[in-house]
């Protein structure tokens, strides 16, 4: 295949081009957010399942603490009635057991207050779990929400950049002869397509070409298309290609 030493040169335009195309591609659809936002969904619902938990413990302690003041205000009442009743009670009998009845109630009373006080201080504990663990959350989830947005805004970017690289792209294909760039897209499916050879090494694979090879090539007519033999893209040779 034949083509001028400036078409062949364009080919390290197409080149670049799609290298960077290739990098705002990734960029698109592998924001550099990725790795952590997806780190963080998976923290996110392993602090939502342990702030569940922690809310259940002070559901129950805040239920047990409801029942212990609901039976000292039962207790509360009978005591009163008892009071009330001693007060108008004529007989000893009745007075004696009365009065039997309120010493009881009595430490009744100050064993639920007692169970009262050592419930709040539970209540106190799981609440200040449950605050922190929201806390803990909130922290997360505004750390998430930010690098989201950040992320979107990066793939919006990206994809921006990839369509005015690839305009810019066919822009320069259209300058370059069609079985010239077939035979670049072709190589560039597993290679770079088409590098420099800079002082007898191949830009694309960095290896450093063969004498016999570079002979090959040194003796080759410039408008001839030349191959690497180790990656196989389209050598582009100039002063710098080490010939001389």
């Amino acid at each position: 295949m034949n083509a001028t030493p400036e078409n062949q040169r364009t080919l390290l335009d197409i080149a670049d081009l799609d290298r960077r195309i290739a990098q705002a591609e990734r960029a698109r659809t592998q924001p550099a957010q990725g790795a952590r936002i997806t780190e963080l969904v998976a923290i996110r619902q392993d602090q939502l399942r342990e702030l569940t938990t922690l809310t259940g413990t002070r559901d129950d302690v805040r239920t047990e603490l409801t029942r212990l003041e609901s039976d000292v205000s039962v207790v509360e009442q009978r005591r009163n009635r008892d009071a009330e009743r001693l007060a108008a009670s004529t007989s000893s009998k009745d007075a004696q057991a009365l009065e039997h009845e309120l010493a009881s109630l009595a430490r009744r009373q100050s064993d639920l207050e007692d169970a009262e006080l050592d419930v709040m201080g539970r209540l106190e504990e799981a609440e200040a779990a449950v605050a922190a663990q929201q806390a803990l959350l909130a922290t997360t989830t505004a750390e998430g929400s930010a690098l989201t947005s950040q992320a979107k805004a990066d793939v919006a970017a990206a994809t921006d950049r990839g369509a005015e690289l690839a305009r810019d792209r066919a822009a320069v294909v259209a300058t370059v002869p069609a079985d010239l760039v077939a035979e670049y897209t072709r190589r560039a499916a597993n290679s770079a397509g088409a590098a420099l050879l800079t002082r007898g090494t191949c830009e694309g694979c960095r290896m450093v070409l063969p004498s016999t090879d570079l002979n090959d090539i040194r003796r080759a007519a410039d408008e001839l298309v030349v191959f690497c033999p180790e990656c196989g893209c389209i050598l582009v040779r100039t002063e710098e290609s080490g010939l001389s």
